[in-house]
């Protein structure tokens, strides 16, 4: 189904949509916006007026008028000059966001390009023709300029763009599809790489896998209350509603439901333990934390994907066009980073759920769930790896947002580093997931343990799905490739999606 693209209105599900393949189209009431503030612009033009970015410089140039013969070329050599990225390319569902949100944010009708600009954006997207774009370069304003020039270059033939997972000369690519390469037109340029719709999708990245990553977690934390023999009394709404957070009692009812109908948790009800270690019993106090940060985040990170962040602001209705700083990413900066945070916490705390089941002493499991140990080591490593991966997740949590560094010749003397945030925050959920799959692993090796008794339904069914995949662990043998297939489980929402439509 294709995917409307109602600019100011467009869901995060669409979002969801769009991220994951399904093709897109702008919305009516679009073009006609659009149309409105090109005239505007045309109008400006023909006034003679100085505006910013339609007859001018750029950055601290912003007072060099340019004569009017020239200004396609002042066009074509901001798009040019401005493609100095480096680094890997971006990802392929990254980059499909980028060209939707750009279409949406010119589709608002306050940045003056031509329809065929967005056309030929939407064109590209539908015909998977993707702009290769280096993923470092940004600093989050004035706007995410150099990733944003590299998309924008490919339009007018230069770079490179993945066609249908063929990487081409854009030039050559466009003749495939039968483009001819576009001439931009008066603030057509600056429109294109004036914006945060870079640092956007990639934190929108980021929320859409930690939301996959967070929702497993949920599950491999019930299978570890199971594992461990623990109790679920501590998720009795009553405790939760007491203290009133939102999260915590979403979390609390989740984790209560997963556990429904486990034999195991029937089977030692009058045991004399009356309180497990704070990693399973505080699940719904720390996730529920991270849940309602997660949502926080995804609120600004919807309003940002709709949002105007071209600069100067044009007003069709007054033909005016407004100087102002909306391509300063701040929100998007201190969403990314909150995400990063709340996925470092989730894979923290599961990790220690993981060194728990593996201890002995502490689980009354077999040491490093094997038998025979000694002989063979079991889960003794995956555990160090998850450890590392929480480590390396805390190095990497320190907040972006906090960070400036002046550019253009300090005219531009306070950034966002949005892009950084956000490109911090894909690599801390991605490390979370491998955390999480390891704790799926760890727990199911624990139930493993006490057949005959089952888990609830619910966790039964994951469960067996793990198994269908991993064996039980009975001696030692190769593992990183089911480590490898568990995160991606947890990374493409194998056994999440039903939980993921009950808490996002």
């Amino acid at each position: 189904m294709t995917i409307e693209l109602d600019p100011g209105a467009t869901t995060l599900a669409a979002f969801r949509r769009v991220w994951g393949g399904a093709p897109a189209a702008l919305a009516a009431a679009g073009w006609a916006a659009i149309d409105a503030a090109a005239d505007a612009v045309a109008r400006i033009v023909a006034s003679g007026r100085t505006v910013y970015g339609v007859n001018t410089g750029f950055g601290l140039l912003a007072q060099t008028r340019i004569p009017a013969d020239r200004l396609e070329e002042l066009q074509r050599n901001l798009i040019l000059s401005h493609s100095c990225g480096l680094g890997e390319a971006l990802p392929r569902e990254v980059v499909r966001l980028i060209m939707a949100l750009k279409a949406i944010g010119l589709g608002r009708g306050h940045s003056g390009v031509r329809r065929i600009v967005v056309e030929r954006l939407l064109a590209m997207l539908d015909a998977d023709a993707l702009p290769v774009i280096p993923s470092q370069g940004s600093v989050g304003a004035s706007g995410d300029l150099a990733p944003l020039a590299h998309m924008s270059a490919a339009l007018l033939g230069e770079g490179r763009i993945l066609l249908r997972g063929e990487a081409l000369p854009a030039g050559e690519a466009l003749a495939r599809l039968g483009f001819a390469p576009l001439v931009l037109g008066p603030k057509e340029g600056l429109a294109l790489i004036n914006g945060t719709q870079v640092s956007t999708a990639i934190a929108l990245d980021a929320l859409f896998t930690a939301e996959r990553v967070f929702a497993s977690a949920l599950i491999g934390g019930a299978l570890s209350v199971d594992a461990l023999k623990g109790t679920d009394a501590a998720f009795d709404p009553r405790i939760h509603e007491a203290r009133g957070q939102p999260g915590q009692i979403a979390v609390a009812a989740a984790l209560k439901r997963l556990l429904d109908g486990s034999e195991i948790r029937h089977s030692h009800e009058d045991c004399p333990r009356v309180q497990d270690p704070y990693s399973f019993r505080c699940q719904p106090q720390v996730m529920g934390a991270c849940l309602d940060l997660i949502r926080n985040a995804a609120r600004t990170l919807e309003i940002e994907a709709n949002a105007v962040t071209d600069n100067p602001v044009v007003f069709p209705d007054t033909d005016q066009a407004l100087s102002g700083g909306n391509f300063h990413a701040q929100p998007v900066a201190f969403a990314a980073d909150i995400v990063a945070m709340a996925m470092c916490e989730t894979g923290s705390i599961s990790e220690r759920r993981t060194a728990v089941l593996v201890d002995p002493k502490m689980s009354g499991l077999p040491p490093f769930l094997v038998r025979d140990s000694g002989v063979n080591s079991g889960f003794m490593i995956a555990q160090v790896s998850a450890a590392a991966l929480v480590s390396e997740n805390k190095s990497l949590a320190f907040p972006a947002s906090v960070d400036s560094i002046p550019t253009s010749a300090n005219q531009e003397d306070h950034v966002s580093m949005a892009t950084h945030a956000a490109t911090k925050a894909r690599r801390i959920a991605g490390n979370a997931a491998g955390v999480i799959g390891i704790e799926l692993l760890t727990a199911t090796q624990g139930i493993d343990f006490h057949a005959p008794l089952k888990t609830s339904p619910q966790l039964e069914q994951v469960r067996s799905d793990i198994r269908a995949d991993v064996p039980h662990y009975a001696v030692d043998r190769y593992f990183a490739d089911d480590l490898a297939w568990a995160k991606s489980a947890v990374l493409t929402g194998t056994f999440s999606h039903a939980l993921i439509g009950d808490l996002f």
